[in-house]
């Protein structure tokens, strides 16, 4: 088994790259790249993309996590089912090994990807009631547009098969629990498990990878770490005022990483979410087992809808 190193970036599959980039720039990433069948986008830090489009009907085709050394590459291709290691003719190059998860997606293993410079965004000190001058004397002015997306932070995947689909990544990725979400009154029925990057002692992000238990199997949502909760909330005021895309979920905070939240649907009905300020994790924070009464609230903000609860893409 190998401990990957983060998730990268996701892939899916669109009948209009018009629309799609369109929707993309909206939510605050940038084209990096464009064919007759693919495109390519960033966000403001150094991976070279974190979202794919391949042009045709409207499916999830899977997600790409970094491995930490070529070495690891080598022992994922010598697993079961896996791809040979093969080069990857995309922005940034690399190498990659694929394989299959138990819902029939593609999940990559990648390394060897050249970075690109991070993109400047310049942000204001933000005055608090304990330190009230760390603006003193400057005026805040926040231009209207887009979020400034960094980069994909985690990924959430329906599934009838909870335990099978959550060991399958935990095995093969290396990933280790943070919460496991199960029926108030029966702790024993797991609904939903939350994991992490395992980087030992490194502090890493509450989590990177969801399992979430239902009656169909399909993608729940993309969530994309902006700049800050301004870049939420400004990000969702521009979406907003485009009067053309859905809004599913939020603003809100997380009770589970503890996120601030902003959930919307492209125009096939895939849920990109807006996030910041994730609860940080290592090998000193044991796994919880929490109730979903608890789990799937917010500490602020509306409640879960039942739309968000129930929805996939396959």
């Amino acid at each position: 088994m190998i401990k990957v190193r983060d998730i990268v970036f996701g892939r899916l599959q669109s009948p209009d790259l018009d629309l799609a980039e369109e929707f993309l720039t909206d939510f605050g990433m940038i084209r990096v790249e464009r064919t007759a069948d693919r495109l390519y986008m960033r966000g403001t830090d150094p991976e070279p993309f974190i979202h794919v489009t391949h042009l045709g009907e409207p499916r999830f085709i899977g997600l790409a996590f970094n491995a930490r050394s070529e070495e690891d590459l080598r022992t994922v291709a010598a697993s079961e089912g896996a791809s040979d290691i093969e080069d990857l003719d995309e922005p940034g190059g690399g190498k990659r090994v694929r394989l299959t998860d138990p819902h029939g997606y593609q999940v990559e293993v990648v390394w060897g990807r050249k970075p690109v410079d991070p993109v400047d965004v310049s942000r204001f000190a933000v005055n608090t009631g304990a330190e009230k001058d760390l603006r003193a004397g400057e005026l805040t002015r926040i231009g209207a547009g887009p979020s400034h997306v960094k980069r994909l932070g985690h990924a959430v995947i329906m599934t009838t098969d909870l335990r099978g689909g959550t060991n399958w990544y935990r095995e093969n990725l290396g990933l280790v629990s943070s919460d496991e979400v199960y029926v108030e009154g029966d702790p024993n029925k797991v609904i939903a498990t939350f994991n992490r990057v395992d980087a030992g002692p490194e502090y890493v992000d509450h989590h990177t990878f969801l399992c979430v238990d239902g009656d169909k199997v399909g993608l729940n949502h993309l969530a994309f770490e902006v700049q800050d909760i301004d870049d939420v909330f400004m990000g969702h005021a521009h979406l907003h005022s485009r009067e053309k895309y859905d809004h599913i979920w939020g603003t809100g905070r997380h009770v589970l990483g503890s996120q601030v939240f902003d959930y919307w649907l492209d125009p096939w009905d895939r849920v990109h979410e807006h996030w910041t300020d994730s609860d940080r994790l290592n090998d000193r924070n044991p796994p919880n087992l929490v109730p979903a009464e608890e789990g799937f609230q917010s500490q602020w903000g509306e409640a879960v809808p039942e739309r968000f609860i129930g929805h996939a893409t396959p």
